[in-house]
Formats: C-alpha cells, structure tokens, sequence
C-alpha cells in the first residue's frame, strides 16, 4: 500500500511589503540566524538590531520597491507558482514555508494534515542547489525543528543538495541556452557569496577547504558540505553542456555583507573590471537561486547593469533563473517519487 505523503517546497522567504517596518522585521529575523551571522548571540544582537538593520532596512525597502509586483515580492509569486506547477504533476498534495517570515514549515505541516489527516511521510524540498550552511542547512535544520517541536508522528524526508544532479543541470542548461543564440563576449555565474570562515567550519576533514591548493578540484570528504566546490561543479557541467569555450566564462560570489572576507572573485568588483579586458557583450546567471528574488532582479539586473554599462560595457543580459521551467518542474516530481 503506498504512503500517504506529503510535499513542502521551502525558499528563503520575503518581507510582507515594501514598509520599512515590514522589511526590517525581515531582515531581523533573517540576520540574527546564527547560520548567517555566526557569532555568540550579543554581538549578534547588537550588531543586526543596532548597527545593520537600523542603516539596512531604508535601503532594502526602496530596493524591494524597484521589483515589487502587483500580486507581491516576485520570490513569493514565483514559489506559488512553482507550487501549482508542481501539483499538476504529483498525486500528493504540496504545500510551501519559508525560511524567513510566512508561511512558516509548521504552517506548512499542519494545511499537509488538513488534506491528509492520517499522513504518514513528508517529503521536504529545499529550493537550494548548493549547500551553505546560511542557506540548505539552516533551511533544513528549521524544518526538522519545527517537526520536533510541533510533536507531527509523520516522517520527514529531506532532498539533499542537487547541484551535480542531472535532471536540476539539464533544466538549468535548457532554460539558458536560448540566450547563447545572441553574441556575447563572456558569460558570468553569479553565485550568492558566503564568508569564508563558513567553509572552513564547514570543512569535516580540518584541512581541505581554503588550506590545499585548488582544494575545491583534488577529491575530499570535504566537499559534501563545501558550497564553493559545489559551485564550481556546477559552473563547469552547465558550461560543459552548453559548449562554452573556457576562456568565454567564469564564476564569481555576489551579496557581501560585512568586512570580513568572503569568497572570492567579488561578482561587483568583476563586472567593473570585465569591460575593461574587452568584454563588451555579457550574460550572467545566477544558479545558486532557482526563484528570481531581489538578488537577481535588482543587484544584478538593475545594480550590476548600470555597474557594467558605466565601465564601458555595451550589452548586460541577466538569464532568468529556473522559476516555472517546465524540466525543473519534472526534476523535482521526480526526485519526490523516487526518494
């Protein structure tokens, strides 16, 4: 007899509005995570609530206003319609939480048990390719939180990181080869930056990640939790799949916060500098998010344009990301049916 399951597709999540208010509870909540600012809990909260968020929330708020749509914040709109997309392909019901804000996983949990009173497995999808521990891993260890806690007798099965898995890297070199059709000079892979620090604690062996040379291309244990390795696969099975010569693309981190290093090359500092090596024609993708969010629609289509434009370039295209792909759809079907 089949198990009665369950699907929570799970993003990072939005402000409720564009109201400074709105956005500085966001980013309250999302900065005092001690997966993203992993400090002890003082210097958290003074740092976020009395230094950043204070400065941040004004600024993010007009930001979010740039891209804000009629129906919401567009990574809401495009996680509901990844939703629906969804549930047009599976039998179980699918229900979406966030990591930050609403809807919550318990929310999430509980719409699940009102469609299947007796449900016996859920199966947890995070929206994230790659794993951080500021993204897949606080995402996850949340949900699994909230199953504790809220006392739910069904199992919670969890999607592991797909960044090498061929469905996610055939809808990703789909959904991009459209736009190789039109001249272009270099291609960029934009990722979401993380401090280094979190790859070295990330690190299981203590003596890979940052520490060997070209670490991230000699074989370790280390790169099951290593984001920056993770990456750099990606970038290289999409590149190699769309046959774009090496010289013609390169991967960079964008969305530093802070003073403290991060990896590296620096996404903005790149796209100052590419025109000036003679890139005038580029495209960027942003494959570390699956949903177009403020990261995508305002740093890099917005910000990361007029960075690029004013430096001499003469074309900036910004690949959507995977969104509704139909063939991103059928990879997480599949991943839920064969888990």
């Amino acid at each position: 007899m089949a198990t009665k399951r369950g699907i929570v597709l799970m993003n990072l999540g939005s402000p409720d509005s564009t109201r400074v208010k709105d956005v500085r509870r966001y980013l309250n909540e999302f900065l005092m995570d001690e997966r993203v600012i992993d400090i002890p809990y003082l210097g958290r909260l003074l740092l976020v609530k009395g230094i950043i968020v204070p400065f941040r929330a004004p600024k993010s708020a007009h930001a979010y206003s740039t891209i804000w749509t009629k129906e919401g914040s567009p990574l809401m709109v495009l996680s509901k319609q990844l939703q629906v997309a969804l549930q047009k392909q599976v039998t179980e019901p699918v229900a979406l939480a966030m990591r930050y804000g609403a809807p919550a996983p318990w929310t999430a949990y509980d719409e699940l048990l009102e469609k299947v009173p007796d449900l016996e497995e859920v199966v947890l999808v995070p929206l994230y390719p790659h794993y951080a521990m500021s993204s897949y891993e606080t995402a996850v260890e949340y949900a699994k939180s909230a199953h504790v806690k809220g006392k739910y007798t069904f199992k919670l099965t969890i999607v592991p990181p797909y960044y090498d898995n061929q469905l996610y890297l055939d809808a990703l070199a789909d959904s991009m080869r459209p736009y190789l059709q039109q001249p272009y000079d270099h291609f960029l892979f934009s990722y979401h930056g993380v401090p280094e620090r979190h790859i070295l604690k990330g690190d299981i062996t203590g003596n890979h990640c940052l520490k060997v040379n070209n670490c991230c291309e000699v074989s370790s244990e280390a790169h099951k939790y290593c984001y920056r390795h993770q990456c750099l696969v990606t970038t290289k099975k999409v590149a190699e799949m769309l046959q774009i010569p090496t010289q013609k693309y390169s991967f960079s981190f964008q969305s530093r916060l802070g003073r403290d290093p991060w990896l590296q090359p620096y996404t903005a500092q790149r796209l100052e500098e590419l025109p000036k090596e003679g890139v005038k024609k580029l495209l960027v993708a942003c494959p570390a998010f699956v949903s177009d969010c403020l990261e995508t629609l305002e740093e890099i289509a917005e910000q990361g344009k007029e960075s690029f434009m004013k430096a001499g370039g003469e074309s900036f295209t910004m690949i959507p990301c995977l969104n509704v792909h139909p063939m991103w759809v059928k990879a997480i079907a599949s991943w839920v049916k064969d888990i």
